[in-house]
């Protein structure tokens, strides 16, 4: 963050008056559950979004982006107009969701630099969200809990992008607990408990390098195959509203009911509300052998269920399922590209990517980015 702001203030020539950073994270267990007001584990990763701004007249915004190397410009008086095509789009839908909330823009400089890989399923554009949105409100003195500020960051997605994303970005990039796995409940909208990873475990994670860009997948066609599912099921089971309200049993029940495709899509998601609630109890037990086992279930229902995965993924999970280093791995995230998460020991972890990394490299020819993440704490001020 120093070097963060002495860049900021070489560049505009002011010190800033506000920084705020937020991490990305790791969907654990829980795919596409968010939405359907289902269950999710996930934490915070030590990669981090660092936001900092001074206030200036006028209504002409400047944002650098260090990590780019490019500087972004857009006006308050714009707000409205069809979002552009770099990452100010977050920074200007932010502002127009805090602006519904009663928040009043001002006109800013800004810088930023982040760790969080670009396009990879670890939540880049909501760890902006996130760090753009406490630096305003901080320098603002606006009142607003974290709960609301993740429903912004969503906003920013659904109402400014078109894109039919739930809560799970934001609230873990929000709510994470250093060296824990959290479990959130999206239909209260809160944190259920905190689970410690069992020591000596770690996650790898590997970049398929195949971009996960949600704009140009079936991410929406997704959440409505499952909202009909539920309106349907609802009709069977009264007092059900989401696909969370609907065990495996009552689903397969069910079946007739339904077309194939809203059959898969909604054994998915009961199927993961119910893997993250037994995976709950195995890290309440200490199994994590058991619970690595529900990674690798997973990773199947998104293959067969979910059609969310893709060959490049499928590839490393298969390198895993064959290295007896790991105890578990799955795709994370929207799917349609970008990362899978690897359970392994901590003392074997560099050595497993490296192995992973030469084999997928022979299977495909792509260089995949590793990452051995630590579980970090969820999004603040840095005073």
């Amino acid at each position: 963050m120093q070097q963060l702001m002495e860049k900021f203030t070489a560049h505009f020539g002011v010190a800033p008056a506000v920084a705020a950073q937020a991490p990305g994270r790791l969907e654990v267990l829980g795919n596409h559950t968010d939405y359907n007001e289902g269950f999710v584990l996930s934490c915070a990763v030590g990669q981090t979004t660092k936001f900092v701004l001074a206030p200036v007249s006028g209504t002409c915004c400047r944002v650098m982006d260090f990590r780019e190397g490019k500087e972004m410009s857009f006006d308050l008086a714009a707000l409205d107009e069809k979002p552009p095509r770099n990452g100010s789009k977050y920074i200007i839908g932010m502002l127009n969701e805090l602006r519904k909330r009663g928040f009043k823009p001002f006109a800013f400089n800004a810088g930023l630099e982040s760790s969080v890989p670009l396009s990879a399923g670890m939540s880049s554009s909501a760890a902006l969200e996130v760090a753009c949105g406490l630096a305003f409100t901080e320098y603002a003195g606006f009142a607003i809990d974290r709960a609301e500020l993740a429903r912004a960051g969503q906003g920013v997605e659904n109402n400014f992008l078109g894109l039919k994303t739930g809560l799970l970005d934001q609230f873990s990039s929000l709510f994470g607990k250093k060296d824990s796995i959290i479990m959130s409940d999206f239909r209260s909208v809160e944190v259920l408990g905190t689970h410690a990873l069992p020591a000596g475990y770690v996650f790898v994670v590997i970049n398929s390098m195949k971009k996960h860009t949600l704009v140009d997948s079936d991410y929406n066609v997704r959440r409505e195959d499952c909202e009909n599912a539920a309106r349907i099921l609802a009709g069977i089971y009264p007092g059900s509203r989401t696909l969370r309200d609907i065990t495996p049993e009552q689903l397969l029940a069910a079946k007739q009911h339904l077309s194939n495709r809203e059959f898969c899509r909604a054994c998915h998601v009961t199927g993961e509300c119910d893997r993250v609630k037994k995976a709950a109890g195995l890290l309440a037990a200490g199994d994590v052998r058991g619970f690595g086992e529900l990674l690798f279930d997973s990773h199947d229902s998104s293959i067969s269920n979910f059609e969310n995965s893709t060959a490049e993924l499928d590839i490393l999970v298969d390198i895993a399922r064959h290295d007896e280093a790991c105890l578990g791995a799955r795709l994370s995230g929207g799917g349609f590209g970008g990362i899978t998460i690897h359970l392994v020991k901590a003392d074997d972890a560099a050595d497993y990517a490296a192995r992973v990394k030469a084999e997928y490299f022979k299977r495909t020819g792509i260089e995949a980015e590793v990452f051995i993440c630590s579980l970090g704490d969820g999004a603040s001020i840095v005073k």
